[in-house]
C-alpha cells in the first residue's frame, strides 16, 4: 500500500477506492455469509418470540401453537388416481354414458394436449359399484373394500384442486408449493422447522414402491432440501440388505475405527468452519453424524423379525416383500414409532388414459389394504391421535374419455379442477367428506382446498403457523406457501 495514502490530507479520491476496494468486497462477502447463516433464524426467532408452545429441536426453536400431530406419512399416489371412481359418486355420468360433455360445464376450461384435439368429448360413467359406508355413510367404490371400512376414521376431502395440468409441474406443486423446480419438499421445511425427534434416525425419510417399470417419473427434486440446507433433504430407504447407500463400514473397518476417523474428520471441520462461515461445512458435519448414527439405528429399523404374523396379515402378504408398498407402509409405521418426522411414500401407475377398467383394479390392489392397515395399526398403537396420514394424488381426472370411448374400456385426462384425498388422524375431524363437486364432477361447487390451503392445514396441525416459517434466500424470505394458503379449519377436530 503506498505510504502516503495513509495520510489523510494527502489522500484523494482514487487512492480511496483503491485501498478500499478490497475492504468494501469483504464486507459485502461477510453480509452475504451472514444472511445465508443467520437471517433465517434470526427472523424465526424473532416469530418464536410471540409464539408459544413445545421447545422443538428445528429452526423456530418453539411450536407457534398446540400441536395436534407429532408427524406426517404421506402416501402419495403418482399419476392421479381417478376420483371420479374412488370417491366422487357421480350417477349422472352414468346415465349420460357416452354424451357431449356439455359447453357450459366445461366453461372454456383449458385441456391438455392429449384430448384438446378431440373432435368429441364423451361423458364416461364409472364402471365400478358405490356404496355408502359407515355410520358417515362415506360413499367409495367397490375397489376401495379395505378403505372402505375405515370410512369412519378417516376425513375424504372431494374438493381438492390446483393449477398445474401435467405430471411434472403438479407433482412438484404438491410436493413443494411450487410448480417450478428448486424449492424445498414438504417434508425438508418440516425438517427445517421442527427438527427430529431421534437423534439417531432422520427426521424425513422418503420410500418407492419397487420394480415399477411404467408411470411417471419419481426424481429428486420431489423430496429435495432446495435452497434449505442440504442435511434437511429427504433421506431414501431402499429394499434389500442396505436400505440407505453407502451406510456399511468397508470391509475390515468396525464401528470404533469409524468412530476415531469421525471425530478426527469432525475437528477438521470444525477448524475450516472457524476460518470461514461456510454453510456446507456445517451441513457436512451434521450429515456424516447423522450417517454414523444410522449405522446402528437403521438395522434396527428395518428389521421385521420382532413383528408378529398378525401384523403382516394387517398389511397383506405383499408386506413381507421388502419395496413393495405393504413393506413400505409398514415401515412408515416403524419408522413413526422411532421418532420420524415426515415419512413419505411414492406409488406410480395411476396415470390412466387408457384401459382404466383393468389398470385401476390392479393400482387398488396394490395399495388398498395396506393404506387401511396403516392406520388400523396406528390407531391400535394409540398413535393415529397423533400422526397425520394423507392419500392422494397431484391432481385429478376427468369426466370425458380421452381417446376412443369402447364398450369394455375407456381412459380419463388430467383435471386439475376438482380432486379428491383422504386424511385421517393428527387432529383431522374422522367420518366427514368436506367440499363437493358440480353432478358432473367437473367442477367445484362447494369448499374448495388449494394445495397451499393443504399445506398450511398440514402446517397447523404440526403446530406451525406457515407464514412465520420462513428461510431468507436470493434477497426475500421464501416459505412452503408462497403469499397464499388458508387454514382450512372445517375439518380439524
Amino acid at each position: 500500500m503506498n505510504e502516503s495514502a495513509l495520510n489523510p490530507i494527502s489522500i484523494n479520491r482514487r487512492a480511496l477506492l483503491q485501498n478500499s476496494a478490497y475492504g468494501f468486497g469483504g464486507m459485502a462477502l461477510g453480509q452475504l455469509l451472514a444472511s445465508t447463516l443467520g437471517e433465517s433464524s434470526a427472523f424465526a426467532n424473532s416469530a418464536n418470540a410471540q409464539g408459544e408452545g413445545t421447545p422443538v429441536p428445528g429452526s423456530i426453536g418453539t411450536l407457534h401453537h398446540a400441536a395436534k400431530a407429532k408427524r406426517v406419512i404421506f402416501l402419495f399416489q403418482s399419476g392421479a388416481p381417478s376420483q371420479l371412481d374412488l370417491f366422487d359418486y357421480k350417477p349422472l355420468l352414468n346415465q349420460k354414458h357416452g354424451t357431449e360433455l356439455p359447453d357450459e360445464i366445461r366453461g372454456g376450461q383449458r385441456l391438455t394436449g392429449m384430448s384438446g384435439n378431440q373432435s368429441s368429448l364423451p361423458l364416461v360413467g364409472s364402471p365400478f359399484e358405490f356404496k355408502q359406508h359407515g355410520e358417515s355413510g362415506t360413499w367409495m367404490s367397490d375397489q376401495l373394500p379395505y378403505t372402505s371400512k375405515i370410512a369412519d376414521d378417516i376425513c375424504v376431502v372431494r374438493s381438492m384442486y390446483t393449477e398445474a395440468i401435467n405430471h411434472g409441474p403438479a407433482v412438484t406443486f404438491m410436493q413443494t408449493g411450487s410448480m417450478f423446480p428448486g424449492r424445498p419438499s414438504m417434508g425438508a421445511w418440516v425438517d427445517y422447522g421442527l427438527g427430529s425427534e431421534n437423534e439417531n434416525l432422520p427426521a424425513f425419510v422418503v420410500m418407492t414402491t419397487k420394480n415399477q417399470n411404467s408411470g411417471q417419473p419419481l426424481v429428486s427434486r420431489f423430496w429435495g432440501n432446495g435452497f434449505l440446507p442440504s442435511e434437511h433433504q429427504g433421506v431414501q430407504f431402499r429394499s434389500g440388505a442396505d436400505p440407505v447407500l453407502y451406510l456399511s463400514n468397508p470391509q475390515g473397518i468396525d464401528s470404533k475405527s469409524r468412530r476415531s476417523a469421525m471425530d478426527a474428520l469432525s475437528k477438521l471441520h470444525q477448524m475450516q468452519l472457524a476460518t470461514q462461515a461456510d454453510p456446507l461445512v456445517e451441513a457436512r458435519i451434521a450429515q456424516y453424524e447423522m450417517a454414523f448414527a444410522m449405522q446402528s439405528s437403521i438395522p434396527e429399523a428395518t428389521d421385521f423379525a420382532d413383528e408378529p404374523e398378525e401384523v403382516f396379515e394387517l398389511y397383506g402378504k405383499d408386506s413381507k416383500n421388502p419395496g413393495s408398498f405393504a413393506a413400505n407402509c409398514l415401515m412408515a409405521r416403524r419408522l413413526a414409532q422411532r421418532g420420524a418426522r415426515f415419512i413419505q411414500l411414492y406409488h406410480k401407475g395411476w396415470d390412466h388414459h387408457g384401459g382404466l377398467p383393468k389398470g385401476l383394479p390392479n393400482q387398488c390392489k396394490a395399495t388398498d389394504q395396506a393404506s387401511a392397515a396403516l392406520v388400523q395399526d396406528l390407531k391400535r398403537l394409540g398413535m393415529l391421535e397423533d400422526t397425520l396420514v394423507i392419500w392422494g394424488g397431484e391432481f385429478g381426472r376427468t369426466n370425458y374419455c380421452q381417446g376412443k370411448l369402447t364398450e369394455n374400456s375407456f381412459g380419463r385426462d388430467h383435471h386439475p379442477r376438482c380432486f379428491s384425498l383422504w386424511m385421517a388422524g393428527g387432529g383431522v375431524k374422522p367420518g366427514i367428506v368436506h367440499g363437493a363437486t358440480d353432478d358432473f364432477g367437473y367442477n367445484l361447487t362447494e369448499d374448495p382446498v388449494h394445495i397451499h390451503d393443504l399445506h398450511a392445514t398440514i402446517m397447523h396441525l404440526l403446530g406451525v403457523d406457515h407464514e412465520r416459517l420462513t428461510f431468507r434466500y436470493q434477497g426475500r424470505q421464501f416459505r412452503l406457501t408462497d403469499v397464499h394458503g388458508e387454514v382450512v379449519h372445517d375439518i380439524l377436530a
